[in-house]
């Protein structure tokens, strides 16, 4: 059984429905994809190595560039080689993964709300879930993946350590029309902590003038902020000063890293509730569906021994901490680093990254997921030498 439908859940149902495992997807809402809790702006490499690419119909844009604005209007703008990010419809992608599992014969249960986990002597054995005729029943599975989202509400019920609470940020999107002077091809970020502290603020703009706008904090309301930044950011109101708020939705980010363990007897969790997510940008989609495919690797080798034990499904954990932990590491401390800055010392690096020429070592970059690997990369280029050096005595400097 898998709980959620969004892209983690039905990534994992399609991979475990592939190997003939009868697989049930319970999800709470009555139509996949809705509402949509991201702005769906994902790497392209990534969803090619994921086998992903193109995406026919649900492709809304491509970005070759990037501008970083300070608080005080300072830009930075990165200008990459090629295309290098896609924004999605989300709606749709979602429901394309669930259409795919479908096809490879995984069952999809709408307005089906978990209620919780069902045990015995430490041991998942299956769901107590709400239909959406009220009735309450008890379905047993050898095997239970946890795709819940942030809530982390089920996971709490196996003694895995949950999300850190501490890490996560509250997050405001509109849909927004007659958005003006953006480049088409080109996010726009907005950093400060007058706008969104603890995070930044998004345009992420279509052909068609319309554009996904947000922020997220990690304190206050960000509704409140949202409204500062439309109409105080010395550049983000010039752009939005004219703009019409289609619809609005919330969401809840976890930016506090991975869970130290994703699986206990019987369970596994993988994307948002195993906040498999990147520290630095708030993006879950391409880590939760990498993981999700090593996940049903291994429920496939623990169902063919008849051994769904913590211990045989530790190599899903092993696996997760090979793919991932260098990059992990490397964010969770970039992420450390951009909390600790004030206002002022952001537009100072805004500043030094121009004058360093930190854009054209950064413009061969093809992958933005794994920022530990992409640093790496390009860590030897003189201007990356210098800048680095100079963000870590900026940070030794702070307080």
């Amino acid at each position: 059984m898998v709980i959620g439908a969004g892209p983690a859940g039905s990534y994992t149902a399609l991979h475990l429905a592939k190997q003939g495992i009868k697989t049930r997807v319970f999800e709470e809402h009555s139509q996949i994809g809705l509402p949509v809790h991201c702005a769906g702006h994902i790497s392209i490499r990534s969803l090619k190595t994921l086998g992903l690419y193109p995406l026919h119909g649900i492709i809304e844009n491509i970005f070759c560039a990037a501008n970083f604005y300070s608080p005080h209007g300072t830009k930075f703008t990165l200008q990459l080689n090629c295309p290098v990010t896609t924004v999605l419809n989300r709606a749709h992608f979602d429901q394309y993964l669930a259409e795919q599992a479908q096809t490879a014969g995984a069952e999809f249960i709408l307005n089906s709300r978990v209620q919780s986990l069902l045990m015995q002597n430490g041991t998942v054995t299956g769901i107590k879930v709400e239909g959406s005729n009220g009735a309450e029943m008890r379905l047993r599975s050898s095997i239970v993946v946890d795709a819940e989202g942030v809530s982390s509400r089920l996971l709490r019920q196996t003694g895995l350590v949950p999300l850190k609470p501490s890490g996560i940020v509250y997050a405001v999107e509109a849909e927004m029309d007659n958005i003006q002077n953006v480049e088409k091809h080109a996010v726009e970020v907005y950093f400060g902590r007058g706008y969104a502290p603890g995070f930044y603020g998004w345009v992420i703009p279509r052909p068609d003038g319309t554009a996904k706008v947000g922020l997220a904090v990690d304190k206050g309301d960000p509704r409140m902020y949202l409204k500062r930044l439309m109409t105080k950011h010395p550049v983000a109101s010039k752009q939005l000063s004219k703009a019409k708020i289609i619809s609005t939705g919330y969401h809840a980010i976890s930016l506090g890293g991975p869970i130290p363990q994703v699986c206990s007897n019987g369970f596994l969790a993988v994307g948002d509730c195993a906040s498999q997510v990147k520290p630095t940008t708030g993006g879950g989609v391409i880590f939760g569906l990498t993981a999700a495919k090593e996940a049903a690797k291994v429920v496939n080798q623990a169902l063919e021994r008849g051994d769904v034990s913590a211990e045989a499904l530790q190599p899903y954990q092993k696996r997760c901490n090979e793919l991932f932990g260098f990059d992990f590491k490397t964010m969770l401390r970039l992420r450390r680093f951009l909390d600790s800055l004030s206002d002022e010392k952001i537009d100072e690096m805004l500043r030094v990254c121009s004058k360093l020429g930190v854009d054209g070592a950064l413009r061969g970059v093809t992958e933005i997921d794994f920022q530990g690997k992409m640093l790496l990369n390009v860590a030897t280029k003189p201007a990356m030498i210098a800048t680095l050096v100079y963000f870590g005595l900026l940070y030794l400097n702070q307080g």
